[in-house]
């Protein structure tokens, strides 16, 4: 019997998910430091205009570009590459990074290691409606940072400031003031939050009892000065045990900055042992929200309020983004920005659920984020989606009949969208079945149980506890898929509100909205070409179908 700890696909996983967690751990020896060859990286570089016209000139002859439509080309064939959620055009992507909105259009940042220089840099793609995006050459390097680690963007009217974590040197700033964000500068040409202080090393896993310590970090101006967070842990936690931290800093020019306090309070709500990498700090309503990532339990936020005389925040509800494991097939970091409008919208990255060469991983389509009432999360998709619809399938109502499983006629694809309203009446629970063989050999299920715990005294009165659950345990006869246990999460409804279901089904994803409330996704790799039906059922007692239509949807780099 082969041992399972040779398995390729194991090692892939085991390395995928922890290469973010374990590196800071290495930055305990100064000796990496010292040892570290020429830092400049091999990947292809450029220096570009700063006009709009002279740059898109540029970028029309640009090699790399040129490079990247010919292998966009190749994927459309590859089956397990999604046509309208965004990937990388090669190699690995990861957490995405510095989401922000500049001159009429957005931009997106994201990890990726190019093919000639193994480190994590900051890629790049822009788009005008947040749906259709366009690759452009790497924005920042590693150099003298050994990796380009996670970050965010603050945008002012003049300029676009990154901070982000170099990996081994500690907190960076980098500055772009072109049109389409093509030059990058590094101010002061190091770090600016250094991992080293009077000999000390502040690193993200330090057990010492140390002020603070140096990760990812997010930054916003208040009454001009700059503010920072550095998320990562303190060992405050039972039997000194490490809790998520946010790490207060500030600064009135981008180089000197100082240490505040922590800037969390009254989190109860998180896990021993979680950290509060890869945050996002931006208002939401009339209150703040605090994305950020925990290595033991993923994309979590916090809702609270921002004491700006004390710069303090108390955190008073708590919400996820994935309910399951970061691998495989997971959802893994956000990156988010203001929307304008009193919201915020977020990316996320999934995992694969299996090993593949050259391009891998996924963003998530683009999550608005809004406040309902005074402590729910809004979660809709964002961007105009609409546009990749192609000719709408209608079903008309009816009801389900207990205990039988209805294909529907006509619609089904691995590149869809589904808006269904479900009432499920008395039935105990209702599945919605996508990319569903004809033979039920793969499919994966959306399963919808109603007030499946009574109302708490602790809950909303006007609300219902639902359940909602994405099943990926059948999607795929691959023996190199590797399967993991159902994504379930919570969803409050309001009484008489049937179940609002929109599905965006892409070949390799499945991400599920329910109710304007709650989002689900996972990566699923069904193998099998006629993995296309769709299918519902109610599971005991009859429920009612009010509404479905489904459209085929196009793919965005073409």
């Amino acid at each position: 019997m082969r041992n399972c700890l040779d398995a390729p696909l194991l090692r892939f996983a085991i390395a995928l998910l922890f290469a973010p967690l374990a590196a800071p751990a290495a930055e305990k020896s100064p000796a990496l430091k010292k040892a570290a060859p020429n830092s400049a990286s091999k990947a292809p570089r450029f220096a570009f205009a700063s006009t709009l016209p002279e740059q898109e000139r540029q970028l029309a002859a640009n090699p790399l570009l040129a490079k990247y439509r010919e292998l966009r080309r190749r994927q459309a064939a590859d089956p397990h590459t999604p046509l309208y959620h965004f990937s990388s055009p090669e190699a690995r992507l990861n957490d995405p990074n510095g989401l922000c909105f500049w001159q009429g259009r957005w931009h997106l940042f994201y990890q990726a290691n190019p093919p000639e220089d193994g480190r994590w840099h900051w890629a790049h793609a822009v788009s005008d409606d947040l749906i259709h995006w366009r690759d452009l050459p790497f924005a920042i390097f590693p150099d003298p940072e050994e990796q380009s680690y996670s970050g965010s963007i603050l945008v002012e009217p003049d300029r676009v400031i990154a901070m982000y974590h170099g990996r081994n040197h500690g907190n960076m700033v980098a500055v772009s003031r072109d049109p389409l964000l093509l030059n990058w500068e590094k101010v002061t040409g190091d770090t600016v939050i250094p991992l080293e202080k009077n000999g000390q090393r502040f690193h993200f896993l330090s057990a010492e009892p140390l002020p603070y310590r140096v990760y990812d970090p997010c930054i916003w101006k208040k009454e001009g000065v700059y503010y920072s967070l550095s998320g990562s842990v303190e060992y405050t936690g039972p039997a000194g045990k490490p809790v998520p931290a946010e790490f207060l800093f500030r600064s009135r020019d981008l180089v000197q900055w100082e240490f505040v306090h922590q800037f969390l309070e009254g989190d109860r709500f998180t896990r021993v042992g979680d950290d509060g990498a890869c945050p996002y700090f931006w208002p939401i309503g009339d209150r703040h929200i605090l994305l950020f990532f925990s290595h033991t339990s993923s994309g979590q936020y916090w809702i609270g309020d921002y004491d700006t005389r004390r710069d303090k925040f108390a955190a008073t509800a708590h919400g996820r983004f994935n309910f399951g494991a970061v691998l495989p097939g997971g959802v893994h970091a956000p990156s988010a920005a203001p929307d304008g409008k009193g919201g915020v919208i977020a990316f996320f990255n999934v995992n694969p659920a299996m090993a593949a060469k050259g391009a891998n991983g996924v963003m998530t389509l683009p999550r608005r984020l809004t406040l309902i009432g005074k402590e729910e999360l809004g979660i809709e998709p964002a961007g105009d989606v609409a546009s990749l619809r192609g000719a709408p399938q209608s079903m008309p109502a009816r009801t389900l009949r207990a205990n039988e499983e209805w294909v529907l006629p006509g619609i089904g694809g691995q590149a869809l969208e589904i808006a269904a309203e479900i009432d499920p009446q008395q039935a105990p629970m209702v599945e919605l079945n996508v990319l569903r063989s004809p033979g039920r050999e793969e499919f994966t299920r959306i399963l919808l149980f109603r007030d499946r715990d009574v109302t708490s005294r602790f809950m909303p009165p006007q609300h219902k506890l639902s359940v909602v659950t994405l099943d990926a345990t059948r999607a795929s006869e691959l023996p190199e898929v590797l399967s993991r246990p159902p994504e379930t999460a919570p969803v409050l409804i309001p009484p008489d509100e049937p179940f609002r279901l929109r599905v965006f089904v892409d070949h390799s994803i499945v991400e599920v909205f329910v109710n304007g409330r709650q989002c689900l996704a996972l990566r699923v790799h069904p193998g099998r070409a006629d993995s296309l039906g769709v299918s519902l059922r109610a599971q005991g007692r009859d429920a009612e179908l009010r509404a479905l239509t489904a459209w085929p949807l196009k793919r965005i780099f073409d």
